[in-house]
């Protein structure tokens, strides 16, 4: 029997919240279906103009399904605007039922944003972790890494953001940092007062896979080193011997999933803690 290819396709998901509810159902949607794989662009917390702009470009670069929860209604509407004019599919994926409620509630909506977390010390401690890993994503503000519960060290396409992302709807303050061929790491991955940090390793043939479908989700031609064979495995055995020679933990992501490596993440940490 000949096997159908997986169908990568992006999805886009834009909440003024920490995006839990629109996670739970791009998983439910995706069972529904075989062989779909999609590609998550998560962008939590979307409260300002400026941020929404920001998910406006990326949404152009990729173009894909959009889902949302936005409670402001200027928001909206320049969100639903600006993929009406791409021809973007884009859906409010609380609308239907918030509709039927409100009519048979007989009250309206109060687009009360983030109404539905219950405001106590564990919610704040998720929105600061969340607040967290997006100022520190990708090797930003090294400065104070020190600070970080842990820092994952990765390749480009190990899953180094959404697994932070998902450490920190735990509590967890995670930063990651991207390892670049022919740029060192900052200084304060390897001070020697500093959290604890992980190794996301991959196979060299998982990453060239994910890496070329990656381009062409994003309808890019170039390619260079970014999807050569041999440049990705010496990228893929100077990481390793980078984590070796630290003595970092690592985690092969080649066929987890997001949930997987952060429990490994969290496995860690707590033998971390109590050591």
């Amino acid at each position: 029997m000949r096997h159908r290819l997986a169908t990568y396709f992006n999805v886009h998901l834009v909440s003024d919240s920490t995006g839990e509810t629109l996670a739970g159902i791009v998983r439910a949607t995706c069972a529904q279906f075989d062989n779909i794989m999609p590609i998550e662009h998560s962008y939590f917390l979307v409260r300002s103009v400026r941020q929404l702009a920001r998910v406006l470009a990326e949404i152009s670069a990729a173009p894909g399904i959009v889902m949302f929860t936005l409670s402001n209604l200027e928001h909206r509407a320049m969100l639903e605007e600006h993929c009406a004019k791409q021809h973007i599919p884009c859906v409010a994926v609380l609308d239907p039922v918030l509709d039927i409620a409100s009519r048979y509630l007989g009250q309206e909506l109060n687009h009360r944003v983030g109404a539905a977390r219950k405001l106590n010390a564990e919610y704040f401690k998720r929105i600061d972790a969340l607040d967290f890993a997006m100022d520190h994503d990708d090797g930003q503000q090294v400065i104070e890494l020190s600070s970080a519960d842990v820092i994952l060290v990765g390749v480009s396409r190990t899953s180094k953001t959404p697994t932070s992302v998902y450490l920190a709807h735990r509590g967890v303050k995670a930063a990651n940092v991207p390892l670049v061929p022919n740029v060192p790491l900052p200084p304060e991955v390897f001070a020697k007062q500093r959290p604890l940090v992980v190794g996301l390793t991959i196979s060299a043939d998982r990453l060239v896979h994910i890496r070329k479908n990656r381009l062409v989700a994003m309808k890019e031609t170039r390619a260079g080193d970014y999807t050569e064979e041999e440049a990705l495995r010496r990228e893929v055995m100077d990481a390793q011997r980078l984590f070796d020679r630290e003595g970092w933990p690592t985690i092969d992501v080649s066929r987890r999933s997001i949930e997987e490596t952060a429990a490994a993440v969290l496995n860690l940490l707590a033998e971390h803690r109590g050591g």
